[in-house]
This record gives C-alpha cells, structure tokens and sequence, in this order.
C-alpha cells in the first residue's frame, strides 16, 4: 500500500504534522481510498492504458502517473473525506501538542516518576476509535522509551473508579493497582500500562483472584464493554485502561425476563468469556478471552495480488493478533478456565465486601454523578463495517448514495424509539469518518451527541438510580446467581465438544433403594433447583443456561424455545412431574414457561423464513416444539389448536437427522397424530417419511446418523458405533434403542457414568438398558435397578451432574437438570412417562392427579 501513499502525497500537509503523525495519516487515507484506485487501476488495465512488461512494472506505472485531481473530479464524495480527514489530523495533532505542552510539568511529575524523558519522539495515534472529528486516543513516546496516553474526552469518571478500587482494596485486603492520571478539563492523560508477565502460577492465581474482586465492582457499579483490548496483565495485577462504559443502562429489547436477567449481571460487564458466531466459527471477545491467533468469525478486507495490474479486494477469514490482557508465564497464556477457584473466591471477597459496606460504596458513587460516560447504542462492529463499505467507489460519486447506504441505521431502528432519535446524530458522525459517539452521565437519563446536543429524557432512569437500587439488593441468594453465572462463562470458554459418553462413576457411592417414592423425591428436589433459578416476569418466566450454538460451542444464553435445551424441554419436565405429584408449583411453572409460544407460533406464520431457519427436527427445531406442544394438552390440558399452528408451521428440510432433521421430524409427527389424533399430524407423517425414505444419509449414531434414520423408517439400525462410547447421541445406547442386533452385552457391562444426562450421560444408557428389559433381557432389568440405586446415592453424595463442561448445573432437557429430573421419572414411572429420547406418545392419557 505504499505506492498508493506515494500517489496520495500531494494531500498531505507540508507542515503541521509531525512525529511520525504525517505516515499514520497517509495510511487512513489510503484505506479511504483503496476501493477506489484499484477500481480505476483495473479500468486502466482493461482499457490498455498501462505501460510496463509485467503485472507489477504496469502497477507501478499506474500509480507514479495518476491524475489525482481528475479522480477527485470523478469522486467528488471520496474528495471531501480525504481533504476532511487532513484537516481533521492536523486540527487533532496540534491541540495535542499544545496541551503537552500545556500539561508537560505535571506529566512528568504524575506519571513518570518525576524523571523527565527527554524529547517527545513520536506520536501514535489510532490507539481507540476515532470520535469527534478525528480524535482518538494517543500513545506518546519519548526518547528514554516510555510512554503516557493521551485521552481526549474527560476521564474524571477514571479518577472516581480509582478512588472505588483503593477502597475496594481497602475493605478486603486485595491490592487493586489503579491507573495514574492527569484530569484536565475535557481530556486527559494516562500512565502506560504495559503486559508484565506472571513469575509462577501463584502469581497467575493472585491475577484472577483480583480480577473476581474487580468483577463483584464492575457488576456493582453496572460497568460493561470490558472486552480484551480495555484489560491489561501487568504481572499479577489486572489493569483496566478503559473505564468510559460504567453506569451503563441495561437495555433490553423484549419482554424475556431471562434475557433481562442476563443483561443485569455479571455477564453484562463483557470481563467473562463471551462467544461472538459468524460464518468463520467462534471467538471469545472478553476480558478474559481474546486467544492469539484465535479464527475470528467475521471476515476481513483484504488484497489479492497486492503491488500487480490484477490488485483486488478479498475476504478471508481473518486471526485475532492477541492483546495484552492474558497474564502469562514465558511465552505462555494462561487459559482462565483453570482459575476458576480464584476468580470466583476474589469475586466473593469483593461482592462480600460491598454488601458488608454498601453504604460506603453509595457514597463513593454518588461523586460519579456528573461524569461523562459512553453510551453503547450499538455494536462498534456495524459502524465500522458502515465506515468500510462506506468507501465504495459506488458511493463516492454522489452523496445521496453515500446517505443510503449509512440509511441501513433507520432500518435497524425502526422498532426502537430511543435509536431512532439518535440515527441523525450518528450519520452525521459518520459523515465525520467517525465511530458515532453519544454520552450520558450517571446523575441524568438524558443523552448528548458528540457534537453537545443534549437529547432528553432518552433512558427509562438515570444510571446513578439503577446502580443505587442494585447495590442495596445485592445479597446472598444474587451473589450465588452471579457465581453461577461466572462458572457457566468459563465452561463455555471455546473448546472441542465431544459428543460421547464419558468417565465412568468413580469412589465409593452408597446405593440408595431405587424406589419410585425415591425416585420421585429426587425429581422433586431438581425440579426445585431449577424453579430456584427462574427469571420470572408477570406471566413469562424462562431461565439462562449453557446452550450448543452450532452443536460444536456453547455459550451462555437466554433459553430458546427448543425441546433438547430450551424451555420447552424444561416445561415438559415440570408439567409430567406436576402431572404425577399433582404439585400446582410444578404446573404452574410450566404454564408461564410455555405462555410465550402463542407469540412465537405468530412470529413464525408471519415470517415462514423464520421457521425454515429454526428447522424441523425433534430437539431442536419445530418438531420437537410441536411435540412439547402436543404433550401439554394430555399433561396441562393446554389447547390442542396450538398443536394444530404449530403443524401448519412445520417446514421442510435438507437435513436427514433426528435433532435437526426430517428423521425427528417424522418421530415427533408420528406421536403428536397418536395423541391428538389430528389430521394435519397424519399428513405430515407421510410427507416426512416419503422424503426421508429418498435422503442421502450419512454417520453412525442415533441423534445425528443412520441408526436415527433407521428407527425413525421403522428398521433395525445396521450402523457400526465404537464399543468404548455408550452414550444415546452417538453410541451403544442410541443404537440398542434404534434396534440394532448384538450389542446387549457390550452395554449391560459397562460401569455407570458421572454424568447423569440424557444426552451422553447414564440416563441416556439406562433408557436403552430398560427398553432391553422390556424385550425380556433379565441382565438389563437387574443392570437398571443397580444403576438406579448409585444414581439416586451419587445425587445424595455429589449432586445432579450435567453433560455441560464442567458439569455446570443448566436447566435443559438432554444435557441438563430438566433431563435429569426426567430420567428419574422415567425409572419410577414408566409407564406413565412416555420416553422423551424417542419422542414418544404416552401409553394411555394421563391426568394431574398423582
């Protein structure tokens, strides 16, 4: 891109920039006008106009003999940023200067140890997005090699969060490091954390175990936007250099209490793994996460035969560089999921703290009330897209075509009466090549724009209020809220998922007498666990859980609608078990959870792209939720006109198998006509197997493979799966259910498994031991009863055991708590719980008397 520079020189200031300021403003002009010169390096080309004997002689060519006035002529919009963007560099870089210069004494007494640095050697902008016309945070570097940043927008918000962590520090004798700083008015500067690494890992231990304390003070104070650029490890200390987002309001589009639940805690402060999933796969973005050459999900621009005649933009899949905010030993990253322990002993200690002395807290915040903070409308991703495609040559000719292509922010706003009053203020931004900036302060529920315009009244309540009403609730009960949520993030963190049985069940387990009292008690006890975590709001209640995003990462999520680990399966679970106690808390549960399917159902018949997209499978897609559906009726004694909107809605699809595909689809089709006898079942159960029938298929298992293809059809699975896996997705166990031949042994003889989960856990293998008992195989009917009994002693001893990472405790039906609550039920009373895993119908009608 150098010889683009080269062609751009003539805009450059002949003086007025300085410090190596001039070559940084070269390279955002040539990213301005990228698209541009290789669009008119390519006509060159075609057009024959290009002298040279290669690809690289003709590049050059074009560049040292290009009529840059007559391309602006040509691009009058791509003129008017170019000469904008000038203007606004060389404004920035001299109120820079004259404000070090201004400021010079103090920096160097504040910051640097009161050791001067000798000359200023070069100025690094770019360091932030740009705001305001063109400013952007600024690292300056002096001949001994230190350095200080330049902020220009007021961090008295910094110097107030400094004074929370030196008593935070204070209250629970875990030393916070804070920033130094020089507040002026409407800028400032900072010390220059630099990565540090770690000795040993006690010292990697002490980094987590601050950053929990530091976490429990960000949740307090509603902080968010701490993603890995804004958090550095210096040593064993966590340093913040980005503190503009605390006070922040929790907005939230809907009526889902989860996801307002979700919004309101820990996970809001961007600190705990959060996955971001595009086409290319996922990344964790957090504070915690921002993994070295990590495979980011979105593309990125780049260049196909750079420096040649044949020069032209690509995507490709771009790799995350790292930051500086993983503590490391050498060369190498800690990964935070292994200091889990201190991460959330250091929240505790610092959540404790807070409660034991909120009042003090209080006082601290109030100060905060008049600061400037930054107001996240939305992603920074989508203004800096608009900024890049913003560059096209096809919207540089005219502005009105630049204003339609910015015109994409009114379509994204027209249900948000809040972003549509500011969609003007941030085209305007963008106009300005600026990432659009709006503020508020804690003390206010107004908003302003980059440019002052006060807009009132914009918040439903000033952030200062919400964080006063979320300290004084703070307690017990939230504080065990928010550790689970920290334990869920990590376990989410990005790894391989294997969809397998796993360990067996180790130590010595008690059995307890597999009685069906027991065994009812025990499904109690979850259902109890579960209905503990609820969001509820009025009629609505869902949860938060660990969720399978693309079947190979999970993420924590407010739960979706689906059978496998959405809130129907949870309201499944809760209705057959207020079915069988005649419990009205269980029932009720399961009728606020299902309330919004109503609304679903009309969301999916207004848009049939929707349904498509959600799919028909069994577990995860319409199937599975008509099924659900179809259960309520005989459990709930729900509406069977519901059941008969779902089918209306139920789609076709490419996909063969039985969580995502036509197989489940089919299943689900075949009990849902059994127990309701609707037409509209009975026609879907013929479409289905007429396309299956013709599918090409391919794998082994039951969830995902033949064997699921062959059950569903009706035929014996012949599927080969590995001996060592028995769990019901991908091994023994789904292929016994299937009906595959010569397997019994190989599953009565392996040891029960930790996990409890119907997915790939012991649940999933006694299912398949039972329907073998039920065949007559006596050594399956005794394996059942002595793997119930250690079930029912280990959840005595160790608790239920999810099929989550970690066994993190998550509501849903195949690798959480409600399938656990499940499987219980259907070791006590089978034949009044219909198998879940096959999607079956009920033997006869139940009704809610137990």
């Amino acid at each position: 891109m150098a010889a683009f520079a080269f062609a751009l020189r003539p805009l450059l200031p002949a003086d007025g920039l300085s410090h190596g300021a001039d070559t940084q403003l070269a390279r955002r002009l040539v990213r301005m006008a990228a698209r541009t010169l290789v669009l008119e390096l390519n006509l060159a080309r075609r057009q024959g106009l290009l002298e040279g004997a290669t690809p690289s002689e003709r590049f050059t060519y074009f560049t040292r003999t290009l009529d840059l006035s007559g391309l602006l002529t040509r691009y009058p919009v791509l003129a008017r940023l170019l000469y904008q963007a000038v203007r606004q560099a060389v404004e920035a870089h001299q109120e820079l200067l004259r404000r070090f210069a201004e400021d010079r004494a103090e920096i160097v007494a504040t910051l640097l140890d009161g050791v001067d640095p000798g000359s200023l050697v070069a100025v690094e902008t770019g360091k932030g997005d740009a705001h305001r016309r063109g400013r952007s945070v600024t690292t300056l570097r002096f001949a001994d090699g230190r350095r200080v940043v330049y902020r220009p927008r007021p961090i008295d918000l910094h110097a107030h969060f400094n004074a929370q962590l030196g008593w935070l520090s204070a209250r629970t004798s875990i030393a916070l490091r804070t920033v130094a700083l020089v507040p002026r008015d409407g800028y400032g500067w900072l010390e220059f954390a630099e990565q540090a690494p770690c000795a040993d890992v006690t010292e990697v231990g002490a980094f987590y175990h601050r950053l929990g304390a530091l976490l429990a003070l960000l949740y307090a104070v509603d902080g968010t936007d701490m993603h890995f650029e804004n958090l550095i490890a210096c040593g064993d200390q966590p340093v913040l250099i980005d503190v503009e987002t605390l006070f922040h309001p929790t907005l939230v589009v809907g009526d889902d209490p989860a996801a307002l639940a979700l919004a309101s805690s820990v996970h809001r402060t961007a600190l705990l793994p959060q996955m971001m999933l595009g086409d290319n796969g996922i990344a964790d973005i957090s504070g915690l996460g921002g993994d070295r050459g990590a495979t980011l999900p979105v593309d990125a621009v780049g260049w196909a035969d750079p420096g040649t005649d044949r020069m032209r933009l690509i995507r490709t899949p771009a790799s995350a560089a790292g930051a500086s905010n993983r503590p490391r030993i050498g060369d190498h990253e800690a990964e935070p999921a292994e200091y889990q322990a201190a991460l959330s002993a250091g929240f505790h200690a610092g959540y404790d703290a807070i409660v034991g002395h909120r009042e003090e807290l209080l006082a601290l915040v109030r100060e905060c009330a008049d600061d400037e903070i930054r107001f996240v409308a939305r992603p920074t991703q989508l203004y800096a897209r608009l900024l890049d495609e913003s560059t096209h040559p096809d919207v540089l000719r005219d502005p009105l075509d630049r204003d339609l292509a910015l015109d994409l922010l009114w379509a994204e706003s027209q249900d948000d009466e809040l972003l549509r009053a500011l969609v003007p203020h941030e085209i305007g931004d963008l106009w300005a090549g600026d990432v659009p900036l709006v503020c508020s302060r804690p003390g206010s529920a107004d908003l302003w724009t980059a440019s002052g315009e006060r807009l009132p009244d914009l918040l439903p309540c000033s952030g200062l209020d919400a964080v006063e009403r979320k300290i004084a609730a703070l307690g017990e009960v939230d504080r065990h809220d928010q550790q689970w949520l920290i334990s869920a993030a990590l376990a989410s963190r990005p790894k391989p998922v294997e969809h397998r049985g796993g360990e067996p069940l180790s130590g010595q387990v008690t059995p307890t007498a597999p009685d069906a009292q027991r065994l009812l008690a025990a499904a109690c006890g979850i259902a109890d666990q579960i209905l503990a975590r609820a969001a509820i709001d009025g009629e609505r209640m869902n949860w938060v859980g660990l969720e399978l995003v693309d079947d190979r990462h999970w993420a924590v999520l407010p739960m979706g609608a689906g059978l496998s680990n959405g809130y129907t399966g949870v309201a499944l679970f809760l209705a057959q078990l207020g079915a069988l106690t005649g419990a009205a808390r269980y029932l009720d549960a399961a009728h606020r959870t299902t309330s919004t399917i109503p609304r679903l159902l009309q969301a999916f018949a207004a848009e049939p792209e929707m349904a498509a997209a959600v799919g028909n499978g069994g577990f995860h897609g319409l199937g599975g939720i008509t099924y659900a559906l179809s259960r309520m009726t005989t459990l709930l004694g729900s509406d069977p006109l519901l059941v008969d909107a779902a089918l209306a809605l139920m789609p076709d699809s490419d996909a063969f198998d039985v969580v995502d595909g036509t197989a489940g689809a089919l299943a689900a089709m075949i009990s849902v006509h059994a127990e309701t006898g609707l037409p509209s079942a009975e026609k879907l159960v013929c479409r289905y197997t007429d396309q299956l029938a013709t599918m090409p298929v391919s794998g082994t298992g039951f969830a995902r493979g033949a064997a699921g293809v062959d059950w569903a059809l009706g035929r014996p699975a012949s599927a080969a799966v590995p001996v060592d896996d028995v769990s019901w997705c991908s091994g023994l166990a789904g292929l016994v259910l299937a009906g595959a031949p010569g397997l019994e042994r190989h599953l009565v003889e392996r040891e029960p498994l930790r996990d409890m989960s119907l997915c790939h856990g012991e649940l999933g293998v006694t299912e398949a031991l039972a329907a073998l008992a039920d065949r007559g195989d006596e050594d399956a009917q005794a394996a059942v009863t002595r793997r119930a009994g250690l079930l029912l002693g280990a959840l005595d001893e160790y608790g239920a055991r999810c099929g989550t990472p970690g066994a993190v405790a998550s509501p849903g039906l195949l690798t959480g708590l409600a399938g656990i609550g499940y499987g219980l039920l259907r070791l006590g009373f089978a034949e009044r719980v219909p198998s879940v895993l096959l999607l079956s119908a009920p033997h006869h009608n139940e009704n809610n008397e137990g």
